[in-house]
């Protein structure tokens, strides 16, 4: 563990870095504004001052981690080769350098302590299209419901919306102790109806399923809200239109409001399928007794990195789960023209 000076070289280390940075920032604007403005009174100038700070935002806090991370992946690096890793682990002493080692052996050895990537990948597809599915079916009829003039609707949204407002490490806290076998609220309801406890933390089955019931939970109100911006912004000029050539309910929505609502919907679940796939809080604390058949990718690559210390493997990993996403992202936005508008 650190001690107190430990500690406190760390902070102050940190708080270098961080002055530094602000500093050359500071400076870098300083002669941008003296060679766009001053000398060369350039109508690009504003925009270059105002890109410059966000640009070295991202160099410093994306592009530089991901290129140190990219270079640990090609060495041994862990607990017990915890050194500095150098040029590719070449210039490291002792030399770690393993080549693509590391990007087979996640595809050919065990991820955590017995399952390997195959499972974990394809509980994750599971865990992804399950809560995705039930975001958007749910989402969408409770923001068709929201959206009609009711009693207290304002009061309903505000009720609905609640899972989405707390935050989500209070929320994960009461969800786990709401699934205790003996003393928690969700078995307790079950036996108001005559149904026998539920092994909610230990068995593999029925853990998951509470993962996705609390996932649901959390993730619905977000959906609902988008959905419900989007069925605002209908006139409603389509739906009398429709109504005077006798349109039913049903085909107003198929024509009118799915149409309507895709240059929103589609986003939304590209967003909506990200977090739920690189969602670790939601496992991590529901799945307490660390079952392996609950993991999902991104918690098997915490434990890897974390809990057994391959580093090297871990970084590997991590790319091998960024290609995935870069993969299904391509392929989402061709396929549903997700950066077109909604009248092009």
């Amino acid at each position: 563990m650190l001690n107190l000076g430990q500690a406190w070289t760390a902070i102050s280390d940190v708080a270098w870095t961080v002055a530094v940075l602000v500093i050359g920032v500071a400076i870098l604007e300083a002669i941008l504004w003296l060679v766009f403005v001053k000398w060369r009174k350039s109508a690009l100038s504003l925009p270059i001052m105002l890109l410059t700070p966000a640009i070295i935002g991202l160099l410093v806090l994306y592009v530089y981690p991901l290129l140190w991370e990219l270079n640990v992946s090609f060495t041994k690096m862990g607990i017990r080769n915890f050194v500095d890793p150098g040029f590719l682990g070449l210039t490291s002493d002792p030399q770690i350098f393993v080549g693509l080692d590391n990007y087979r052996d996640v595809f050919t050895k065990p991820v955590l302590k017995q399952t390997g990537f195959y499972q974990l990948f394809a509980q994750t597809v599971i865990w992804t299209v399950v809560n995705v599915t039930l975001h958007v079916v749910l989402g969408v009829a409770l923001a068709l419901m929201m959206n009609r003039r009711l009693r207290g609707r304002t009061v309903y949204r505000a009720l609905l919306i609640l899972p989405w407002a707390i935050p989500a490490f209070a929320s994960l806290q009461i969800w786990r102790t709401e699934f205790n076998f003996q003393y928690g609220a969700v078995n307790q309801l079950l036996g108001v109806v005559g149904i026998a406890p539920v092994q909610w933390l230990s068995d593999p089955i029925w853990n998951f399923a509470a993962m996705i019931l609390t996932n649901v939970w959390l993730g619905v109100p977000f959906m609902m809200v988008i959905t419900l911006g989007g069925l605002q912004s209908i006139s409603q000029d389509y739906y009398e239109a429709a109504e005077l050539d006798g349109a039913s309910t049903a085909q107003s929505f198929r024509a009118i409001t799915v149409p309507l609502l895709k240059p929103v919907l589609v986003p939304a679940i590209l967003l909506g399928t990200f977090l739920t796939f690189n969602n670790i809080l939601v496992p991590f604390f529901i799945n307490q007794n660390e079952l392996e058949t609950s993991d999902i990718l991104v918690t098997a690559l915490y434990r890897a990195a974390f809990q057994f210390s391959r580093y090297g493997f871990a970084a590997a990993f991590a790319f091998v789960i960024f290609a995935i996403l870069m993969i299904f992202t391509v392929f989402y936005v061709r396929k549903t023209n997700a950066l077109k508008g909604a009248y092009e």
